[in-house]
């Protein structure tokens, strides 16, 4: 069995600030982590931990830094990935030791039985994503090698619209041609990702894709066209995708409720 433990959209600050000027993203994060490490006996083994874009808010240096000692007690091999806060440069210092010397972020690594695939959707000083055909160029090769094995894709922003309209609007641009390549690959197959700071599955090209929570804050599932544009003050948790002889999502909630009670 492989487990691979997801944390997206943790938008983590410089010392003594706070995101948007509301949350402490910190504090959110540093409870997160505590719950999970408090758990670790009841959800078994951890392989790794896949961050689906966003780490920090603003893509500082400072930030990074921040964002790795505060994932540290996880004890974890942890493969990043770019969303549209982060800064490509200051991630790829960060994380050198697992990250592409130069060009987009872009990278494979087998972890267990699965093989992981991290794509760059990052358009520095925008909030849209695209992939461009450097990325697409590289999903083809990386399935390819593949052959048929388990993968787990992670990417920031979701291929798919989520009916949350001013997210939508800052979603992935080249979806339809990443379809077009996750529609000719026949094996197991999930594609991770976060952004929307929320958990919403659905179906893309033949193979199912899971958003993230976020343990920063959460948008409102709102359809309307006239739905305020803002975050909620309300901390998601963290995925738990494990492969045996298929692939299975749990959810960690961000706290802990009282219980078990006997029934």
């Amino acid at each position: 069995m492989t487990t691979i433990l997801q944390l997206s959209d943790t938008h983590i600050v410089p010392r003594d600030e706070l995101c948007s000027g509301q949350l402490d993203t910190t504090e959110s994060l540093t409870r997160l982590v505590e719950r999970i490490t408090s758990i670790r006996d009841q959800i078994g083994q951890i392989d790794a931990l896949l961050v689906t874009g966003d780490l920090t808010d603003d893509g500082s240096a400072a930030s990074y830094a921040r964002f790795k000692s505060l994932v540290a007690p996880l004890d974890l091999p942890t493969y990043v990935l770019t969303g549209n806060h982060d800064a490509r440069e200051a991630m790829r210092a960060a994380f050198a030791d697992t990250l592409p010397k130069t060009g987009l972020l872009n990278w494979t690594r087998r972890v267990g039985g699965v093989q992981l695939i991290g794509l760059d959707t990052l358009i520095e000083g925008q909030g849209a994503g695209r992939l461009g055909e450097d990325g697409l160029a590289f999903l083809k090769d990386a399935l390819s090698q593949a052959a048929g094995a388990p993968v787990l894709l992670g990417l920031h922003h979701p291929p798919f619209a989520s009916g949350i309209e001013f997210m939508d609007k800052i979603g992935l641009i080249d979806g339809d041609a990443l379809r077009d390549i996750l529609a000719s690959y026949h094996g197991p197959l999930r594609i991770l990702c976060g952004h929307i700071h929320r958990m919403i599955v659905a179906d893309v090209a033949g193979h199912i894709a899971i958003s993230a929570p976020s343990p920063a804050s959460t948008f409102s599932y709102d359809r309307r066209q006239e739905a305020p544009v803002g975050f909620m003050r309300q901390e998601g948790g963290a995925l738990l995708h494990r492969w045996d002889t298929g692939f299975q999502t749990i959810t960690i909630e961000a706290n802990a409720g009282s219980g078990p009670f006997p029934f």
